[in-house]
């Protein structure tokens, strides 16, 4: 059976509203003041609210090809909830993109933000070409003409819907998508910058987005692998020491994920591609693999490593299993296959739910993708909110900073000479290498660092406290839906179903 995405993502949704209505009704509805079955009417109302996809655009304009040839061009946008404003989600170019795959993808947006507090509604896009077979002009074209499409009808802008890279895409084409809309509709607007994020640093991009989504994989990861529970439940011990990875897709987020797991400690032994994989027992340098693919434009033949002769990469036994392309890799017909005892769903959907189920059996602890790739989206919170403070992070206090901790060294040693004199001259008081770092405070950089990190840690605090009340054991999944649930749960409660 070959599940739609959507019908995925709804699988998962009602699974966690059969285990969360009660606690909605008795808990989170008890100061309402009607006879139960009122609130359970209402609670079920909500949920049924909840789960639809609020509006999908698709739109269909033609291109003038660099030859003189005429092609029509059709993309989609998918806005999932407005529990909170604007709706957030990327944009990608794939010939894969259809309306299933939008909304799927958009609904994914809201349960994952949701997840990781950031307050933004869902949402996606995708246009249904092959990015490698368009001049850079006529992509230039088709992202522009895009942009004005989702403008005129009220699918793009600050307050609104604020899209951002995804596969196939990157800060060029958010960089063009701002352009567009800063000079068109939102000519007069003063935070037309914040209508897309992932940007380049110069138009308003922040420091650290590029490799978000694969740090956010990282963190997501470390919470997890240091928690003895969990690597018990396994039969793991905690930490990266001595731990194999595999990661199928070495783009953006396979690329990221690959160098941080390597720093920590990680080995990784194999890169999965669309057109080749390779192997290395005694592991991949992802640095010299990064290098060699920009240059030749694939890992095929890259010299550290091996090509990969066996049945599929993701078989092989390692300890963690990253699948960081494409959705639905894994599913009923190859998921006992898969010998790897941790996956981190760096991509949206791998796992089908007759896989999940496969996988949950044979003890296989399964990080979802709700969770650990919103690296991406809490990075572009912060840029959001960069873009609407007109203001980069620590601009306004870095010198105030400095100065302050300059004058606290400076009391230290006053105190030490008044102490024990100047017998022997004056008592230096020299910073350590660390301190010296940060004498000046927090970079951009710093601070986007930081709120990722901790952004990751409570979230999964949150899971795994939410598993254990609910005696959920390895799944993960169920538990990151109930806690979105819950969230978005209460802000309708709150807010109120008038305007909706």
């Amino acid at each position: 059976m070959d599940p739609g995405f959507f019908e995925m993502v709804e699988f998962f949704f009602h699974k966690a509203c059969v285990l969360v209505e009660d606690t909605l009704v008795d808990d989170h509805m008890k100061n309402m003041r009607v006879p139960r079955e009122q609130k359970e009417k209402k609670c079920r109302g909500i949920l049924r609210l909840i789960e639809p996809c609020a509006h999908v655009l698709e739109v269909t304009f033609p291109l003038e090809r660099d030859n003189g040839e005429y092609e029509m061009i059709t993309g989609y946008r998918a806005q999932h909830s407005h529990h909170r404003n604007p709706c957030k989600g990327g944009i990608r170019y794939s010939m894969d993109v259809n309306q299933d795959e939008v909304k799927a993808l958009s609904a994914l947006m809201t349960y994952k933000c949701a997840c990781v507090d950031v307050p933004f509604g869902g949402g996606k896009a995708g246009i249904r070409i092959n990015p490698k077979l368009y001049s850079d002009k006529e992509l230039e074209q088709i992202t522009r003409r895009f942009a004005m499409e989702l403008a005129k009808k009220g699918f793009l802008g600050p307050a609104i819907d604020v899209p951002a890279p995804d596969m196939g895409t990157g800060e060029r084409e958010m960089a063009w998508i701002a352009d567009t809309y800063a000079n068109t509709t939102g000519y007069n607007d003063l935070n037309a910058s914040a209508c897309v994020t992932g940007k380049p640093i110069n138009q308003g991009g922040i420091h650290g987005r590029g490799s978000a989504t694969g740090r956010g994989v990282f963190h997501g990861l470390e919470n997890f692998i240091n928690e003895a529970q969990y690597m018990s439940m396994i039969g793991h011990t905690p930490g990266w020491g001595g731990k194999t990875f595999v990661v199928q897709g070495f783009g953006n987020v396979g690329m990221h994920t690959c160098r941080y797991l390597t720093r920590a400690g990680a080995t990784c032994v194999g890169v999965a591609e669309h057109d080749g994989s390779i192997y290395n027992k005694n592991g991949i340098d992802p640095k010299l693999l990064e290098e060699y693919k920009f240059e030749h434009g694939t890992i095929v033949g890259y010299p550290g490593a091996e090509p990969y002769v066996g049945e599929d990469l993701m078989f092989e036994a390692v300890d963690i299993l990253i699948p960081a392309a494409m959705e639905k890799v894994i599913h009923a017909g190859n998921a006992d296959k898969i010998k790897a005892t941790i996956i981190a769903e760096a991509a949206n959907g791998p796992i089908t739910p007759a896989a999940d189920i496969i996988l949950q059996g044979k003890g296989c602890l399964i990080i979802p993708d709700m969770y650990i790739n919103a690296g991406g989206v809490t990075v572009s919170y912060f840029e959001w909110l960069k873009n609407l403070n007109h203001v980069s992070y620590g601009r306004l206090t870095f010198k105030y900073e400095r100065e302050s901790n300059y004058h606290l060294l400076q009391s230290v040693q006053d105190s030490l000479e008044r102490r024990f004199g100047r017998v022997g001259g004056k008592i230096h008081v020299t910073p350590s290498e660390e301190f010296n770092k940060r004498m000046s405070g927090a970079s951009e950089k710093d601070i986007v660092h930081s709120g990722l990190d901790y952004s990751m840690e409570r979230s999964a605090l949150g899971i795994m406290n939410t598993a254990m009340d609910l005696n959920l054991g390895l799944d993960l999944r169920t538990a990151a839906y109930v806690n979105s649930i819950t969230k978005i749960f209460d802000t309708y409660r709150d807010s109120g179903l008038a305007f909706r």
